[in-house]
């Protein structure tokens, strides 16, 4: 998910010219302008554009290389710089899209859930008040719950709706003009429980329509909640 962090002025124009590219969307070109920065602020974005290349538009057959280098590129970031919250956040991003892809099974034996957590978790530590790790912990949480049912996302992982729903808010609190935040929202309540919500979501959904795009990866989104909303009203 992406609502970068500011920018410092450290390579400001060069940074500019890769979030530029990675605005018309194209996303793999946007990483190799970004990495070649050789700083944090240019890994970061490398990892946010690579994993959305990979998550939307890459073949099947290369998502898992594609989500690996993400994540590599995400730590590069921070070992240049451990006080960057975005950096953490797209540890977490592409960690996240990288368990999707490989299965349940070896998403468990590699720890991702918890690695996804405890790296949102440093992102918050860093930028309490950063929206997009709000976010993505919210996801989490319905996430797990989602795929491992109350109980056990409660036992193993601590992870819980009550929790999802105070991070969603808080989200929507702190970015109410992102289309992201009410897509996720509504995903992440139909993931929930999709009879109970289907009302709370239909309403996120419209919302997130009515949203002008500010990007390519907007426009993405939006047509996502277009597809979404349909769905939810074809049932």
């Amino acid at each position: 998910m992406c609502m970068c962090a500011p920018v410092g002025t450290t390579g400001a124009q060069s940074i500019e010219e890769a979030r530029s590219v990675y605005a018309e969307g194209r996303f793999t070109e946007a990483a190799e302008l970004a990495q070649n920065l050789d700083t944090s602020e240019g890994y970061a974005l490398a990892a946010n554009s690579l994993a959305i290349y990979s998550y939307y538009i890459a073949p099947e057959s290369e998502k898992e290389g594609s989500f690996r280098r993400a994540a590599e590129l995400a730590r590069k970031a921070i070992r240049l710089d451990t006080s960057n919250p975005e950096a953490y956040l797209q540890l977490a991003h592409a960690t996240g899209r990288l368990a999707q892809v490989t299965g349940t099974w070896e998403a468990l034996n590699e720890g991702y859930a918890g690695q996804v957590h405890d790296t949102i978790q440093e992102a918050l530590r860093l930028a309490p008040d950063m929206a997009a790790a709000h976010l993505s912990l919210a996801a989490w949480h319905a996430g797990t719950v989602s795929i491992a049912g109350f109980f056990i996302a409660s036992l193993l992982y601590e992870a819980s709706e009550e929790d999802a729903l105070v991070h969603f808010d808080r989200s929507l609190e702190l970015a109410p003009q992102e289309k992201i935040v009410f897509f996720e929202y509504a995903l992440g309540l139909l993931g929930l429980d999709a009879d109970d919500n289907r009302g709370k979501a239909r309403d996120l959904l419209e919302r997130a329509i009515a949203l002008p795009a500010k990007d390519a990866h907007d426009r993405i989104i939006h047509r996502k909640a277009v597809e979404q909303l349909a769905a939810l009203d074809g049932e």
